[in-house]
């Protein structure tokens, strides 16, 4: 299928698959505001009822198949907010389909393999693919980039602290939602319940932070885990280190009304500081600071967030006036990702290993 560039004047078309929370208060909001440049066409959902009233919202087509979103000639870009064992096959159809750019809402592969196979589908196909780290678009972070000089090899800390109340309350805030899935009361005696929720976390919450962690971590694959903690209701603390630098992540989701999510990077004369809205408030860009001794110097909040940067980011690609975010990039995010997830569970394990045999509930 030819790659021919949309005319200018006309919005690309925007397909969505899977029609859930983040796709109701997050995408269709950010999506509103850019109507001059992007048109919601086609929204999929395996549950006819949430895919039909979501749609309606936005004026588009509803379906229940892949296949037949992936069919649309009116769809230019196709955006992957289905559950994760979905995206990678859903990341190759889509490029396979010839479409003009993919989003895929993170992580974009369970695997390293998994993750090399979209990446040779993309290099083949000439499709680019973005990975939804909305905190790489947010105009707070790429206004750091420019100004941080040499700071990514001088810095000795790191850090990402994330205090949220729970996803449901913003998401009302935002549109009503249509469905969503029951919550159980999780048995926290239980190893496998612990390491679910630890692997959920690192995945789903640390991970918005962990591309930038590893922006400031030139040693990234070598990172081992010092200590873990979790956090309840949700949340962990983990401490790691690389041979030259220790990063802590941090959060928490409970009944805080004050919303809190913020990454440092800290070295021996100077520190910066990122102080991100939550994901469901369109409120705007991050802050970025900069402080060296009683000096500092701040640049934003800007007037949209990541959200709606990566939708810019991605039309842009679509009509071939950027180019395309490397592969390996985002195969090494994806990595780092895992293997400090995959760590952080055997540590859990290992600490409620030990805590049993001495006698004591973890």
């Amino acid at each position: 299928m030819s790659h021919h560039a949309a005319p200018p004047d006309r919005p690309l078309g925007v397909g969505i698959l899977g029609a859930g929370p983040v796709t109701q208060a997050i995408h269709l909001p950010a999506l509103a505001r850019l109507r001059d440049i992007l048109e919601v066409r086609h929204i999929m959902d395996v549950d006819p009822a949430v895919a039909s009233s979501v749609a309606a919202r936005v004026g588009a087509t509803a379906s229940t198949s892949v296949d037949h979103l992936l069919g649309d000639t009116g769809v230019d870009i196709v955006a992957i907010c289905s559950p994760h064992q979905f995206h990678a096959e859903q990341v190759i159809a889509a490029c396979r389909a010839g479409k003009k750019a993919v989003l895929c809402e993170k992580p974009f592969a369970m695997n390293a393999a998994e993750a090399e196979r979209i990446s040779a589908v993309s290099t083949e196909t000439g499709v680019p693919i973005v990975v939804g780290a909305m905190h790489t678009f947010d105009p707070g972070w790429l206004a750091a980039e420019q100004h941080w000089d040499d700071l990514t090899a001088r810095v000795h800390t790191i850090r990402s602290s994330i205090v949220l109340p729970p996803n449901a309350r913003f998401e009302d805030f935002a549109t009503e939602i249509v469905t969503r899935p029951a919550s159980g009361n999780p048995d926290y005696s239980d190893l496998e319940v612990i390491k679910g929720a630890l692997q959920g976390g690192i995945m789903g919450l640390a991970i918005h932070d962990l591309p930038l962690v590893r922006r400031f971590t030139p040693d990234f694959a070598d990172v081992e885990v010092l200590q873990v903690f979790h956090v309840r209701p949700f949340g962990y603390a983990v401490s790691l280190r690389t041979p030259t630098r220790s990063i802590e992540l941090r959060a928490v989701m409970g009944s805080t009304w004050k919303p809190e999510w913020t990454f440092e990077a800290i070295a021996d004369d100077e520190a910066l500081r990122i102080d991100f809205t939550p994901s469901y408030v369109q409120a705007g860009s991050a802050a970025a600071t900069f402080s060296r001794g009683s000096e500092t110097r701040t640049f934003g909040p800007y007037g949209h967030n990541g959200y709606e940067g990566e939708w810019r980011e991605l039309a842009a690609l679509a009509r071939g006036t950027r180019q395309a975010p490397s592969a390996q990039a985002l195969i090494d995010d994806l990595t780092f990702a895992l293997d400090i997830a995959g760590a952080t569970v055997a540590a859990a394990a290992a600490g409620h290993a030990a805590a049993d045999k001495a006698g004591v509930s973890a």
